[in-house]
């Protein structure tokens, strides 16, 4: 289960990962916890798009359909409205009713009886810092952290299905040796890079630790088609695609992840997951085996 704040951050966070499960026959189900109302247009090519202005809701919903078709995922609305990202000097407050000002307990709630009905044994979503400080991002993180703390408790929300513990939970990471290593490559190529600003940001952020990287590189293309299906949020001629399919796969042919919550037994600090089911399939037959025995698990 990737757990996502808005429409599009599935396609740009671990879409080739979840394609790669998909088809090794593993059931992945993204939730998106807004619909992305309050996103700006940003593909200058539909600034002007009668259907987007008139509609913009339904323009996302459709876009996350045709975006769930391109990764063969299943996907769930959890229900909340989109917070839109204040700017300005002092910021403006956020608006009434909207996902990062819901009280914390409503969402988990939401989002632990999505838990509870589908039954994953592994959940995705961001770090503590949203991955980018983004207020829905932030509130998806503590969201998905408290369902998958409580999905498993039978005293937490028992109106909201049988309890379920899933076993692993990963931040989705963009790493920096991935930004660093298609920039310097680019640079050396094509004597430019748009990623040129990014590293200087990157200078004042924290680097997340990278515990898993996932060989996705055959995904890329449904990525990469799943991006492209968000066409009011993703400009096809704009930074996404910047660097190639070709290239990227060449330099860094992996999606990374922080593992952060682990059921499944001690990991190696030293040793990297190149799958987030590392230990649970084992796990899971080792129930199986001591079930079968009278034993509990």
């Amino acid at each position: 289960m990737a757990v996502h704040a808005h429409p599009d951050d599935e396609s740009s966070k671990g879409a080739a990962t979840c394609a790669r499960y998909v088809s090794e026959g593993v059931e992945v189900l993204v939730v998106s916890c807004t619909g992305g109302e309050r996103g700006s247009i940003l593909n200058p090519k539909l600034a002007d798009d009668p259907r987007v202005l008139r509609d913009i809701t339904q323009v996302r919903r459709d876009e996350m359909a045709a975006a769930a078709a391109a990764l063969g995922v299943q996907h769930q609305w959890l229900g909340f409205v989109d917070s839109g990202l204040p700017e300005g000097d002092p910021l403006p407050p956020l608006p009434e009713g909207c996902f990062a000002l819901e009280p914390l307990h409503v969402p988990v709630e939401a989002l632990v009886r999505v838990v509870r009905s589908f039954r994953p044994h592994v959940m995705t979503t961001y770090d503590e810092n949203g991955g980018y400080p983004h207020p829905d991002h932030i509130m998806c993180h503590r969201v998905s952290v408290g369902a998958f703390e409580a999905a498993g408790d039978p005293e937490a929300f028992p109106a909201e299905g049988e309890p379920w513990q899933p076993l692993k939970l990963y931040y989705n990471t963009m790493s920096r040796g991935r930004i660093s290593a298609l920039h310097e490559h680019l640079l050396r190529e094509r004597g430019e890079s748009p990623y040129t600003e990014w590293m200087k940001r990157w200078e004042e952020r924290e680097e997340r630790p990278v515990t898993t990287r996932v060989p996705v590189a055959e995904f890329f293309e449904q990525r990469d088609a799943a991006l492209l299906a968000h066409a009011t949020q993703i400009d096809p001629d704009g930074f996404w695609f910047a660097a190639g399919r070709e290239l990227e796969s060449r330099v860094w042919p992996t999606e990374d992840f922080e593992l952060a919550r682990n059921l499944v037994g001690p990991v190696r600090p030293d040793e990297v997951e190149d799958d987030l089911f590392t230990g649970v399939r084992e796990h899971l037959a080792g129930s199986s085996t001591a079930s079968s025995t009278g034993r509990v698990a």
